[in-house]
This record gives structure tokens, C-alpha cells and sequence, in this order.
């Protein structure tokens, strides 16, 4: 009954996987304005700033952070290109495959209580050219209610590109539902 119980939880992708263990120091860094996963500047202008992430997930072409300059004050995000394939089914596929390791992965901050990243599954769609999965922590509180990770899948000229977002999602997009699409 134990080994069942454990095989399911693997199999969920609930606990302990490369994507959600990377994600997790994302996360953990995020009140921190990702300072202790910036590596060097790879880009700089006068809007943006773009970083190498220390945190880089196995198999992936890029994971970067970006700082976006503005008057009030300074936004980051941490991304990952997760997979550029020509083949929508590869890209389909691998799509599905992260959002099992996502979904329902606990994420414990340091010195917090744990959270719960939730999303709801969309399947993609070669004709749609863009899906987009947002997950949220919860119950998310304090700072950590403006988190969003995104998982998106769009086509882009001739390619399909596969990525991961930790962003801050502004105050009036989350009161309005905009940044989500509701």
C-alpha cells in the first residue's frame, strides 16, 4: 500500500522534480527581487535590463531575469525557454509533461508556510498559435499574492516556443482579472 501510495505521488509530479525544485528557488527568491539568482548582465537597455539566471532548469535552452525600468519603480520576471521544436505534437507533448511536474508542486519559501502552485490545464491547439497556462500559490498572502507563473506555448514565425515566467503581476491587472485573461 506504501509503495502505491508513493509511485502515485511521483507520478503526479506533486513533490520532487527537476522543473518544480528549480521553480522553487525562483519562487524563494522572488521577494528579493531574484538578486541572489541574477548572474551577469547579458543586455542592457535603457528600459530593460536582462541577466543570466543562476537557476537553470536540466535540458533548457535559456533561463534569464529581466529588470523593467519604470518611473515608480523597478519590475523583474525570471524566464525559461523550455524547448523550441518545429513540431507542434513534440512541443504539445512537452507542454503537458511540464504542467504535470507544475501542478500541485509545494513550494515551501524560506521561513514561510508552504504554498501550492494551481493551475487549470489547457490543452494546446495548433490552430490557436498561443496557449497559456497561469498557476498561482496557494493560499498566497502578503507580497507572495502577486506572484504568477506562466506556462506558455506559442508559435513564433516558424517554431514553436515552450516557456516558464515567474513574474510580479501588477495590482490593477489583479484586481481587474486583465494580466489572467478573466
Amino acid at each position: 500500500m506504501l509503495l502505491f501510495f508513493c509511485a502515485s505521488l511521483h507520478a503526479q509530479g506533486a513533490f520532487s522534480n527537476n522543473t518544480s525544485s528549480s521553480l522553487e528557488k525562483v519562487i524563494q527568491d522572488y521577494p528579493n527581487r531574484f538578486k541572489n539568482i541574477k548572474g551577469d548582465v547579458i543586455i542592457e537597455n535603457p528600459q530593460t535590463t536582462e541577466y543570466q539566471s543562476k537557476v537553470q532548469m536540466a535540458g533548457t535552452s535559456s533561463c534569464t531575469v529581466t529588470r523593467y525600468s519604470s518611473a515608480n519603480n523597478d519590475v523583474y520576471s525570471w524566464d525559461c525557454t523550455i524547448l523550441k521544436t518545429e513540431d507542434f505534437n513534440t512541443a504539445k507533448n512537452k507542454f503537458k509533461e511540464i504542467f504535470g511536474q507544475i501542478k500541485n508542486s509545494i513550494i515551501k519559501p524560506h521561513g514561510g508556510k508552504p504554498f501550492i502552485l494551481n493551475g487549470q490545464y489547457e490543452a494546446p491547439s495548433e490552430e490557436k498559435k498561443f496557449t497559456n497556462v497561469i498557476f498561482e500559490l496557494i493560499p498566497a498572502v502578503g507580497e507572495m499574492k502577486k506572484v504568477k507563473i506562466d506556462l506558455s506555448l506559442q508559435y513564433e514565425v516558424t517554431e514553436w516556443k515552450l516557456s516558464l515566467t515567474v513574474y510580479d503581476r501588477d495590482r490593477k491587472d489583479d484586481e481587474s482579472g486583465i494580466a489572467s485573461g478573466n
